[in-house]
């Protein structure tokens, strides 16, 4: 499935077409491969992308040597680390795709450049941001909230696509929980959906 850039940014921020052809401009289209990276943990963000189409998966190992996904990027979402790419820290994440991907993808330089052209980019900036921090906000909320079966329910209700586009271990561990936990629970609102 492919994800309109144009649509994206009308739907979260309000602005008009115009706007948006001056924002797209900056953009350069890029297609990944199945289990290329974005970006290794320890490298310096250079770029932000935008997913079309395909599925990007933000991961970490632990002390213990175990991946621990932090985020599943669908189409519709952006890709970084907000800290490399804003403030020059090293990533703290690796962004591997789960299938072939487009993406479209904008400089540090160019996007620090939008605000020559975009005579509106800094309040567009404080909205994008805002919307970062939202969708981590409820995360952190979900998390701290819900019991994990409610938060299975409430990532099924979401984008219950997810479920069968990529390994189910990812999901749980995006999840916090265990591949045993999210079987039982799988198996068990199976039955009842039954």
């Amino acid at each position: 499935m492919q994800n309109d850039f144009g649509t994206t940014l009308q739907t979260w921020f309000g602005i008009p077409a115009q706007t948006v052809g001056n924002i797209a401009a900056y953009f350069q289209p890029l297609q990944l491969k199945k289990d290329d990276y974005f970006m290794k943990q320890g490298q310096y963000a250079l770029r932000m992308a935008y997913v079309q189409s395909g599925i990007v998966r933000e991961f970490f190992t632990d002390e213990k040597g175990r991946e621990v996904t932090k985020w599943i990027a669908t189409p519709g979402y952006f890709v970084t680390d907000l800290a490399s790419f804003l403030f020059g820290q090293p990533a703290r994440c690796d962004w591997q795709t789960l299938s072939d991907c487009q993406l479209l993808t904008i400089s540090k330089d160019d996007y620090r450049r939008i605000g020559q052209h975009v005579p509106q980019w800094a309040e567009l900036e404080k909205l994008f941001m805002a919307k970062c921090f939202t969708i981590l906000e409820n995360r952190i909320v979900a998390h701290l909230s819900l019991s994990s079966e409610e938060r299975y329910q409430q990532l099924f209700q979401q984008n219950s696509e997810l479920f069968n586009q990529v390994p189910l271990q990812y999901i749980a561990s995006m999840l916090g929980m265990t591949p045993e936990t999210f079987s039982r629970i799988r198996n068990k609102l199976g039955r009842r959906i039954s």
